[in-house]
């Protein structure tokens, strides 16, 4: 295929030869709208993950324009995002610098192009699926964990004071002695529980009207009138001219040290953006390739890594303003993009009256809606082993540290994986009077055995961890029967894996059953297994007489017996 054939096959592009004019309106509108998020988001995300305001507008410019022509999605918002701050701090800061703002860009930038090569090679390996390690309880912890690292992270801001401690307990630590020992700063403070009202009141009374904006204005008319910029903390105006590329000090040994946290950055930027992704294209009747996705992603964060930013991810707080506008392509984000980057170039400083508590508050905000109180109730009434590791993801990443809490949650979801499988439910089946078929004889104790047979399901794989417990209680069952045994038939269709150790134990099994003359059968199992048997070479031992395609068949075959040695079906 020619180049020109590859580049009219970008989602951009394809979009583009089919524009019409009735889009361009709402799409211009909502572009406009969403600058109104875009800027103050940007910087205040920027600073929440230890870097200087303004590489939040480079990481919002660069990777929309980006996504606009490789995106799959046509509405999707990316930028940077609190859920991402504290990880991109957490990697950052101890190796930059210190007190070296363009140290900590550089590295940040580097993380972000380490990132989107993880998503770009992921992409074209077509391995979306490893998102799927973040399970729900996992993203629950974490996102809760989360708010509250980023809530304490600004509160110092908010009130006008710096704490010198590392750590969410020693921060805590730190704010609560500022604060009973009259470190506030009266104006800061005003400025930012003012600004924190607005936000929240125009969310709850007038939510058309975008409160942050309305904040961050006010903010900054109110620095200016009453000349508050000696008094308070400011952002400070923009550096002059558009971003460069620029990796000065960044050694090789860095890029080594950032290369796990960018995996870790990935996982999770990819799993928040496929969900949202999936979610808002199937409100439009649209289809999402998620190795599209994932690539599209990656692109996104190398431009936007050279380019002066750092890591992003789609966001969940302006893509919903995007739709809700009236956004109809990917020109929206254009539009946003192009706007915000006319405001680094005509009015840098600008900023130089936006108070540090105002983006404060602005962060804040966007944080407390991570949080989910009741969905980690709910949690905790539908399942007590799933809530614990909600609560592990939570305390991990809230105690230990962002990443390694992560870490540690993926594994303990293993871990109850494999738990779950070790000691899987089992149970005998019997026949009940009221309807056809077996059924489980605790949820009937009243059922009816049939007299020299057992039947027997395992609802799990058999492998190395569960196969001595399989085997065990097949002869508990046999042992308690009420009637001398001559059959034992395991209802098989639960069983979708077999491993060499399982095998073993099936053969053990067998032969400790013909050594009492009692025949063990399979009812129902799978095709593959069977050839699993085969291969494993134990076909011989485990022949046709020992399968029947259904458990009412291998009954009918145990009661004709005595006039028939049966002739037993094939899958």
């Amino acid at each position: 295929m020619s180049w020109t054939g590859s580049l009219a096959q970008l989602p951009g592009i394809a979009t583009a030869r089919v524009y019409r004019r009735a889009w361009l309106r709402p799409d211009i509108t909502a572009g406009l709208v969403l600058t109104a998020l875009l800027i103050p988001a940007g910087m205040g995300y920027a600073e929440a993950a230890g870097l200087p305001a303004y590489a939040g507008l480079y990481a919002t410019i660069v990777p929309l324009l980006a996504y606009a022509v490789v995106g799959p999605s046509k509405i999707l918002v990316l930028g940077p995002d609190s859920s991402l701050a504290p990880l991109i701090a957490a990697a950052v800061l101890p190796l930059a610098v210190t007190n070296d703002p363009e140290s900590a860009l550089a590295l940040a930038g580097i993380l972000g192009v380490l990132m989107g090569l993880i998503l770009l090679v992921g992409g074209f390996l077509h391995l979306g699926f490893v998102t799927e390690l973040l399970s729900k309880p996992i993203r629950l912890g974490y996102l809760n964990a989360i708010a509250l690292i980023v809530v304490v992270g600004q509160l110092p801001k908010l009130l006008g004071f710096d704490v010198d401690a590392s750590g969410l307990i020693g921060e805590i630590g730190g704010i609560g002695k500022a604060v009973f020992g009259g470190d506030i700063d009266p104006v800061a403070a005003a400025v930012g529980l003012g600004s924190l009202a607005v936000i929240v009141a125009f969310r709850i009374w007038i939510p058309r009207i975008p409160g942050v904006l309305v904040a961050v204005v006010g903010a900054m008319i109110l620095s200016a009138a009453l000349g508050l910029t000696d008094d308070i903390g400011m952002v400070g105006a923009l550096p002059a001219g558009l971003p460069l590329p620029s990796f000065g000090g960044v050694d090789w040994g860095d890029v080594g040290q950032l290369v796990g946290p960018a995996a870790g950055i990935a996982l999770i930027a990819f799993a928040d953006t496929g969900v949202l992704s999936r979610t808002f294209a199937a409100r439009r009747g649209e289809d999402v390739n998620g190795s599209t996705e994932m690539k599209a992603v990656g692109v996104a964060n190398i431009a936007g890594g050279l380019f002066g930013g750092f890591p992003i991810s789609a966001s969940g707080s302006r893509t919903p303003v995007a739709e809700q506008s009236g956004a109809r392509t990917q020109l929206a984000c254009v539009v946003g993009a192009v706007a915000v980057l006319v405001f680094v170039l005509v009015a840098p400083g600008v900023t130089a009256y936006l108070p540090d508590a105002t983006l404060g508050a602005v962060v804040i905000v966007a944080a407390t809606a991570l949080v989910d109180v009741d969905g980690m109730v709910r949690m905790w009434r539908m399942s007590n082993v799933e809530f614990g590791l909600a609560v592990a993801a939570f305390l991990g990443v809230a105690l230990v540290g962002v990443l390694q809490g992560i870490l540690v949650a993926i594994g303990l979801s293993f871990v109850a994986v494999v738990a779950q499988a070790w000691q899987p439910y089992r149970t005998e089946l019997v026949r009940t009077a009221d309807r056809p078929g077996f059924h489980d004889v605790e949820r009937h104790p009243g059922g009816d055995r049939i007299p020299g047979l057992v039947l027997v399901r395992f609802d799990a794989p058999l492998f190395f961890a569960n196969g001595e417990i399989f085997d065990e209680y097949v002869r508990s069952v046999v042992a308690e029967a009420p009637t001398p045994v001559e059959w034992v038939v395991i209802a098989a269709e639960p069983i979708t894996g077999l491993d060499t150790t399982a095998v073993d134990e099936l053969v053990d099994l067998d032969t400790y059953l013909e050594g009492k003359g009692i025949q063990l059968a399979f009812a129902e199992m799978k095709g593959p297994i069977k050839d699993r048997l085969i291969r494993f070479g134990v076909g011989d031992r485990f022949d046709a007489t020992h399968f029947y395609p259904t458990i009412d068949s291998a009954v009918e075959a145990f009661r004709d017996r005595a006039d028939s040695a049966g002739d037993p079906a094939e899958d």
